[in-house]
Parts: C-alpha cells; structure tokens; sequence
C-alpha cells in the first residue's frame, strides 16, 4: 500500500515510456535447510554457480516509480560433501516471472534504482531428480545503475537477491525438514530499447 501510495505522489511523465530489452548474468544459489542437511556446512560449499538471463517489459509513468516485468532463466541448485568425500551437485533449472516495482533517481542520464516484488516460477528440469515441490514463490530484490542514451536506448547493471518462501522439498509437521528454501544471488547486465511513446492529456 506504501509503495502504491508514493507511486500515485510520484510527477507524471508528460510522455509515457515503454521499453523492452533482455538481460543476464551469472549467479550463485543454494537452498536453506532446517535442519541443516548433511554435509552442507559452510555455506560457501553449499552454493553452485550457474547462468541467468531473460525478457523484460518496463512502463514508466513516472518519474521515479516504474513498473517492471520480467520472464527469466534461472539455473538454481544446491551442493553438500566435502574435500574428503567430495562434493554432490543439485542443479535445478527454472523458468521465472518477477513482478517488481522499480524506483529511481538520480540524473536524466544515469539514474539508481531498486527492484522490489513477488515471483513465482517452476523447475523444467531437475538433474538429479532431487526435489519434490518444482513450483516456487518468492521475493526478489536488487539494486544498481542504468545509464539512458538518446539514440542507443539503456545500458543497465544490477545485483539482485532472490528467496524463496516455497520448499523444493516437504515442510509440513509430518516431514524431516521445516524449511527447504532456494535462494540466489546474480549480477546481471541488461539492455533496453524503447517501444513507444506518447502524450497523456491533462
């Protein structure tokens, strides 16, 4: 309701902006188990490293709040052993859709912002046949930099964090784990062009 309320407060833009683009990157995920899982500490051993990469759609109609979709790629997973049994990989590859509200400042040309909002996505392939629950829900969060040009649309950098609120395995009384929770971390470099423009009569 904040986030709603200071985007209605936000100046209009007198000329709407919608842009379109993709971005990727790298990242680096494990899962959080309650009880913690065999063989999983520390946590530095427990993450694998993977890819990310996607569609984004964002409307501006103000200047500082912005409205941004996304549909993404998400190589996610976990890992436990160690150097004297060695290490086991989960890796898990999702299909996401982020729904985030984007605030922003700064100058004309380069501007700071923060991703906030709700995803849900779901595990198209599971490569050791490790997890029983392959939809999940979530927050992402992120923040950094874009750079918008006159003729050569925006150049984007951010850092973003997502968790998970569902389980990749059972969490109810009645099993092992209370909590079996995904969570990543991704840099990611994006590009955007405009798509249209126009003017909204007072």
């Amino acid at each position: 309701m904040m986030i709603g309320l200071t985007a209605q407060a936000q100046p209009r833009l007198g000329n709407p902006e919608y842009w379109v683009g993709a971005h990727g990157g790298v990242s680096a995920g494990t899962v959080i188990f309650q009880p913690a899982a065999e063989n999983m500490t520390p946590i530095t051993n427990a993450c694998v490293l993977g890819g990310n990469a996607g569609l984004v759609f964002r409307f501006a109609g103000h200047k500082y709040c912005h409205f941004q979709m996304e549909l993404n790629y998400m190589h996610r997973g976990w890992a436990h052993g160690n150097e004297a049994i060695g290490h086991t990989y989960h890796n898990l590859h999702y299909i996401e859709l982020p729904i985030l509200m984007n605030l922003n400042f700064g100058s004309e040309v380069c501007r700071w912002f923060f991703n906030l909002g709700p995803q849900i996505g779901y595990c198209v392939w599971d490569e050791s046949s490790a997890i029983d629950h392959p939809f999940d829900w979530g927050l992402a969060a992120g923040t950094g930099f874009y750079v918008k040009t006159k003729k050569a649309g925006i150049y984007e950098f951010e850092v973003r964090f997502d968790y998970s609120f569902g389980g990749v395995v059972g969490t109810t009384v009645t099993d092992h784990y209370s909590m079996a929770s995904p969570m990543d971390l991704s840099i990611n470099l994006g590009y955007y062009w405009p798509i249209k423009k126009f003017k909204i009569k007072n």
